[in-house]
């Protein structure tokens, strides 16, 4: 059975809003110091709203980024109740914390794009000379 239209939007709307209230917190509030330079990426919460996944953008490398998931990992309680009080849910969906590596991705991507590119002015290049 297909989900209600406004049952959806609510899901975007609240997933919005935690993204919104987890960075700020990011910005100010946790002062672990396991957490690296990180932003909030996207949130997707599953239907039903009973979980959400969190994405974060870490700079750094792979250790960096570790140690953030984990601190957020640690963190997430009180995340949960801050955002409880914050946002005046009833029940604030359970939290899980992932990289986002869909920079690095693009990044790459591009590179790889512009790679090919260059290889093919290279053979229009000679095919041309070759006439």
């Amino acid at each position: 059975m297909a989900e209600p239209r406004s049952r959806i939007y609510h899901r975007g709307r609240v997933a919005e809003s935690l993204r919104e209230e987890i960075g700020s917190m990011l910005e100010g509030e946790l002062s672990d110091p396991r957490i690296g330079f990180c932003h909030v990426t996207e949130v997707v919460m599953q239907p039903g709203s009973k979980s959400a996944r969190v994405f974060l953008a870490v700079d750094g490398d792979a250790a960096v980024e570790e140690q953030t998931l984990l601190a957020m990992q640690a963190a997430k309680s009180y995340i949960r109740h801050e955002l409880k009080d914050r946002l005046g849910l009833q029940r604030v969906p359970e939290l899980s914390f992932h990289a986002d590596h869909k920079e690095r991705m693009q990044g790459r991507i591009e590179e790889l794009l512009h790679r090919a590119e260059k290889r093919a002015r290279k053979q229009t290049g000679r095919a041309g000379a070759a006439e």
